[in-house]
């Protein structure tokens, strides 16, 4: 029976490229110079230590920037709420999501389901396996789930016929 997994996986090295590129922009500004900033890529987290909420902004809209040329998309960003760090300086945490929660995999079934094709998708672990007789079906509902926004960047993997 022809089946498809989803699943929303991020390129950790394009984060880490991005992530470094930003260091070494931040570095090389001239609004940035004489203060103390920086960017750091953790196992799940990135991590931003900027002067001020300006800084902060800034250096964000830099790593969007570098991830989006590096095509990563800014939805598998999970935006903390900033804090004040040391000496006035205000630090932030962005997790990196990948993976469909359960909460995300029942809003995809129930997409799936109010379509009416004739498919069977089920949850497995952090992925939707869709199943279904016909390729061609199975190939709508790739269709229809990339029209719509349901907050994660979608991939379709392991297609078998």
């Amino acid at each position: 029976m022809p089946s498809f997994d989803i699943v929303s996986k991020i390129d950790l090295q394009e984060v880490d490229n991005a992530v470094n590129q930003t260091s070494k922009e931040i570095g090389q500004r001239y609004d940035f110079k004489g203060t103390h900033n920086e960017i750091e890529l953790g196992k799940d987290r990135i991590t931003i230590l900027a002067a001020d909420d300006y800084k902060l902004q800034a250096v964000v809209e830099i790593l969007k920037g570098k991830l989006s040329r590096r095509n990563v998309s800014t939805k598998c960003l999970d935006f903390q709420k900033a804090e004040p760090a040391s000496a006035g300086a205000v630090r932030q945490h962005i997790d990196l999501v990948q993976g469909i929660s359960k909460e995300k995999g029942k809003e995809i079934i129930k997409v799936i389901k109010d379509s009416k094709l004739k498919v069977q998708p089920q949850i497995m672990e952090d992925e939707v396996r869709v199943s279904g007789k016909k390729i061609d079906d199975l190939q709508e509902v790739i269709q229809l789930l990339k029209g719509k926004d349901l907050g994660l960047e979608l991939q379709f993997v392991n297609m078998r016929s």
